[in-house]
């Protein structure tokens, strides 16, 4: 009996530093996405006609394809954090954009790594809206196992849309540490 006791004893000390701590954000804090989808307006001003124009065609239908997939994927801001998932119940990085770019006819591999190897590589200062971002955030994994999607570049700042698996869909900033350290390339698939 005295050996079972110290057995089960042990076991509980163990599984109890086993346990991942869960992180819990304050009730009272409200979080804020920056980003928006943009409403569809009916009529544009003279300047942004005149600013069309100036646009080939083909310019023009990249920028409204981006931002179709960009909207797309903003309507998932919220989602939580599901592995596989490609539904508002639960998604991961490249179950959203997978589901984005579909939406668009637009195809793309299901997995991150997969993703990676498509499109064009862009640099860094280069990326636009629409663009992927690619990250490699574990510390034992040689490829890449995170994407997400630049959603606005402001001030050489690079914003992207991406499902976290701490905080759901969510928009981030390049300029962030973590993201920062784990970035390993871009690529343009539009």
């Amino acid at each position: 009996m005295r050996k079972f006791l110290s057995i089960f004893l042990l076991l509980c000390i163990v599984g109890c530093g086993a346990i991942k701590k869960k992180t819990t954000y304050s009730k009272t804090k409200e979080r804020r996405i920056t980003v928006k989808a943009s409403e569809e307006k009916t009529k544009t001003s003279e300047q942004e006609t005149t600013k069309r124009t100036k646009l080939n065609k083909r310019e023009l239908k990249k920028l409204s394809k981006a931002d179709g997939v960009i909207n797309t994927a903003l309507t998932f801001s919220g989602t939580r954090y599901k592995y596989g998932g490609t539904t508002k119940k639960g998604m991961d990085c490249s179950g959203l954009l997978y589901v984005s770019f579909a939406e668009h006819n637009v195809q793309l591999p299901r997995v991150s790594h997969q993703m990676a190897e498509k499109g064009k590589k862009v640099k860094i200062k280069n990326v636009e809206k629409g663009d992927l971002l690619f990250f490699k955030t574990s510390k034992r994994g040689k490829k890449i196992n995170h994407v997400g999607m630049v959603v606005s570049i402001e001030n050489d700042e690079i914003k992207f849309i991406h499902a976290s698996s701490s905080r759901g869909v969510t928009v981030s900033s390049l300029r962030e540490g973590f993201w920062n350290h784990a970035f390993v390339k871009a690529t343009r698939v539009l």
